[in-house]
């Protein structure tokens, strides 16, 4: 249930709930759903389930038995704020957050409406990030949910990015991820979303992370933007090592 990552911005996955339900436009094509439905037929024993949502409660303590200091994504497999985990649970999840104080955990949802609703209920410690993904201008308001969020770091996946965004609201935001979508029915990312959002995250001074172009065949679009990768990290956050590249 935890694993190194490929992800270009996390070190390694943890799963303390597997499985989702769709409720906007980038979960069309969820690579989630995906890998789960391969596992399944592999016989994976915590995906016989397929893609239902199922708390699996014998990994939440297992970052604390990781030694080595690691950014962790949190629910690569799901969504944590989900309506169907319970709130005892999710506060199981987050005093192990707190007790593996070495690791950063990065925490990613859609929704963002129960995450505001449910965030006076939790200790947010500082190795804590919070993000939301937004896809297009429709979902915007999850920034809005997201900006008064207690977390050390609060971050923005614009990924997949479906459409233009203008004017992305940036207060209290300290980094966003841009990314296009991936696989076999992957949707066209229009180069000039993706620098209206480089420039608005240069003219206030947010981090600003370039994942990919994505497409059918990833590996051949790469992830240069303008000439150059975009790989800045949240500033002074403990990142283990991991430096942002300049900007040029």
């Amino acid at each position: 249930m935890a694993q190194l990552s490929s992800i270009e911005w996390t070190d390694a996955t943890w799963n303390p709930v597997t499985g989702c339900t769709k409720i906007s436009p980038g979960c069309k094509h969820c690579y989630a759903e995906r890998m789960a439905k391969r596992l399944a037929a592999m016989g994976q024993q915590r995906y016989l389930n397929g893609f239902q949502l199922t708390l699996q409660s014998d990994v939440v303590d297992q970052p604390l038995s990781w030694k080595k200091p690691r950014l962790v994504f949190v629910n690569s497999m799901s969504d944590l704020f989900h309506e169907d985990v319970p709130l005892w649970y999710l506060k199981r999840v987050f005093q192990t957050m707190k007790a593996a104080h070495w690791h950063v955990f990065q925490v990613l949802t859609k929704r963002s409406e129960r995450l505001a609703r449910l965030a006076p209920e939790f200790v947010w410690p500082p190795n804590v990030w919070m993000g939301v993904s937004v896809e297009n201008h429709d979902f915007i308001d999850r920034v809005r949910h997201l900006s008064d969020i207690p977390a050390a770091v609060r971050f923005l996946s614009v990924e997949p990015l479906l459409g233009p965004i203008d004017g992305l609201p940036l207060r209290n935001i300290d980094w966003v991820i841009v990314g296009g979508e991936s696989g076999p029915h992957a949707r066209p990312l229009d180069p000039d979303w993706v620098r209206t959002i480089r420039n608005d995250c240069v003219s206030a001074g947010v981090p600003f992370f370039f994942k990919q172009w994505g497409g059918t065949r990833k590996s051949t679009t790469g992830r240069l933007l303008d000439g150059r990768t975009w790989d800045e990290l949240p500033k002074s956050k403990t990142t283990f090592g991991r430096q942002s590249k300049p900007r040029t």
